[in-house]
């Protein structure tokens, strides 16, 4: 399938399950009265997708690998505050393990895609 939007990217779309998961828990009490907690987590998961948006648009393969190591690192941290949400008893052990698995997924699909891009660079430099 060809890429013609940023909405056709693997990464983009399981960026965008994550947010909606990491929504669903965060917007539950007690964990929607910790302010900081809550919109740190919020924060790093939508950062997974809007970099994965602006990147697409970033102009070079070299911007967007860029972008793409920031979704990787808004992944992780993801999973680091998880483990605070786990801790204050705010998510499950179900929950955390659901969600920790989609943010290591993101991680993964943005390995891949870098991936992609170096060889795409590497192959037109070649041809070109």
């Amino acid at each position: 399938m060809k890429i013609t939007r940023f909405e056709d990217i693997d990464v983009w779309r399981e960026s965008r399950i994550l947010v909606n998961m990491v929504y669903s828990v965060a917007q539950r009490q007690p964990f929607n009265k910790d302010f900081g907690l809550k919109e740190q987590i919020c924060r790093a998961a939508v950062s997974c997708m809007l970099n994965v948006a602006e990147g697409f648009d970033a102009g070079s393969n070299s911007q967007f690998i860029q972008y793409l190591l920031y979704t990787r690192r808004s992944s992780s941290e993801v999973q680091s505050v998880l483990y605070v949400a786990m801790d204050r008893k705010y998510i499950s052990q179900k929950e955390f393990d659901e969600i920790y698995d989609q943010a290591k997924k993101v991680g993964k699909l943005s390995n891949g895609f870098i991936r992609y891009l170096k060889q795409e660079r590497l192959h037109n430099r070649q041809t070109g």
